[in-house]
């Protein structure tokens, strides 16, 4: 049987034991005890993944020209049928036919459009998720619940629950890693910690050069030697154990002792993890080019080397948000994805990763059947379509239905709360169980809400 010491998490009994000089046998039993009641790192049942890869297509594709086909679109062109007619965030006007053909693919016989030949390749190992909802039509709103599980800026983001749940498996790498090119400030909400110990925040990586000393400024530290780092954080540490006794409950500075650890660790593994130059030739050709295909080829290399939950976000902004020039748009934006997508299925399925893997891919909403300024198609939260992958999740099979036009979720309804306790279960972890107490009352990322989708688990 395991001591409790031995439950804590590698990084954590490491800045535990580099402390212990400095925190007596009483200090040790406080983090232990903090530790051991919060009830971190504990999956409350069997898991069928071990970690999870959000792709994330920002700004919200449209459903009826990827995987969920409706001929009505064209039969109804430019007409307004019952049905046709929901409010939606700006005016909107007949329905816009969708030009790209569907054919069904794999054993199983899914449709998947003509814009994703690669990605249909892999159809038998994707559950279509086809009935999506969430609550709101704005970015703003939408993009919170689908990383936040609520509309509100004052949440942990999805990421922070996983960590806050079972920990990270590697000790020399951020738990939760956050892919998207450019400076999104704006962003930074969608994986903070809120309340949760800041620890379980993302680490936001700016992925648009390839050379892992600009991904990661200030790695190494150049003055200094390894052994002599290692003694002044130890002298540091004890420094702020002693200071933690006498404020036994303050989150930041625990949560700062410990990133210290992990930034010290992770000046040898990071620049070896992030530097995709290391993988074959064969295997970059494999993924292609451009931010998205190395944002991918990142996720394995992370994944592979324990990091629970990676975010890879297409693009800075929301380039998904094709309000005019609908079609010419979303036929580059599949071009741009298709390749990297199929090669993360298969480059993970190939090295034994895809089963205890779950890939999510999705926007924060969908987009209309009718159209905006005669060419494009506004947001979309009444229905839409995502996918996931691996993890144990069932494949080739799709979950749900629109209605004909693909406008409002209509069978087997997946509300974003139901996505969310579903990723948890893969995860181990029970959504309502997954708890943390503060100002007065108990939190989960589902909040009151949300159910398992068990018809899609293997």
């Amino acid at each position: 049987m395991n001591t409790p010491e031995q439950n804590i998490p590698l990084t954590r009994r490491r800045m535990i034991q580099a402390t212990g000089s400095g925190l007596g046998s009483l200090g040790m039993a406080n983090l232990l005890a903090r530790d051991s009641a919060a009830g971190e790192f504990q999956p409350h049942f069997a898991p069928r993944a071990k970690r999870v890869i959000h792709l994330f297509m920002n700004g919200g594709p449209f459903q009826a020209d990827l995987f969920d086909p409706k001929p009505a679109l064209n039969k109804y062109a430019g007409q307004r049928p019952e049905g046709a007619d929901l409010r939606t965030e700006r005016p909107t006007g007949g329905l816009l036919p969708s030009p790209f053909k569907f054919t069904q693919r794999g054993e199983s016989g899914v449709p998947v459009s003509e814009l994703l030949p690669k990605l249909a390749k892999h159809i038998d190992d994707i559950c279509v998720l086809r009935s999506m909802h969430s609550d709101n039509p704005n970015h703003g709103p939408a993009l919170l619940m689908m990383n936040n599980g609520t509309i509100l800026p004052t949440r942990p983001s999805m990421g922070a629950w996983f960590l806050y749940g079972l920990g990270t498996e590697n000790e020399n790498l951020p738990g939760y890693v956050v892919l998207c090119p450019g400076r999104p400030v704006r962003f930074s909400i969608l994986w903070n910690s809120a309340f949760l110990p800041s620890a379980y925040q993302g680490t936001y990586i700016n992925h648009s050069n390839l050379n892992p000393t600009r991904m990661l400024p200030n790695l190494r530290n150049a003055a200094i030697d390894r052994d002599t780092q290692r003694r002044q954080l130890d002298l540091l540490q004890q420094l702020n154990a002693r200071h933690l006794e006498r404020r036994k409950t303050e989150q930041a500075l625990q949560a700062r002792m410990q990133a210290m650890e992990t930034a010290y660790r992770m000046q040898f593994q990071a620049s070896e993890a992030f530097d995709i130059n290391r993988e074959p030739k064969s295997i970059r050709e494999e993924y292609g080019s451009g931010h998205y295909a190395n944002g991918c080829l990142l996720a394995r290399r992370l994944v592979e080397r324990g990091v629970r939950f990676v975010q890879v976000y297409y693009g800075n902004g929301q380039p998904w948000d094709t309000h005019s020039k609908h079609n010419e748009k979303v036929g580059n934006l599949c071009r741009d994805i298709d390749q990297p997508t199929a090669a993360l299925l298969g480059d993970l399925k190939r090295r034994g990763l895809l089963e205890d893997t779950l890939v999510v891919w999705g926007g924060e909403f969908g987009r209309t059947p009718t159209s905006e300024n005669g060419s494009g198609r506004d947001h979309n939260h009444h229905g839409f379509t995502m996918w996931m992958a691996g993890g144990g999740i069932r494949g080739g099979m799709t979950y749900g239905e629109t209605d004909d036009f693909g406008f409002r979720a209509m069978h087997n309804k997946v509300h974003v709360h139901d996505l969310h306790a579903t990723i948890l279960h893969q995860l181990g972890l029970d959504h309502e169980r997954l708890t943390y107490r503060t100002a007065g009352r108990d939190y989960r990322l589902t909040d009151i809400h949300g159910e398992v989708i068990h018809d899609i688990i293997a």
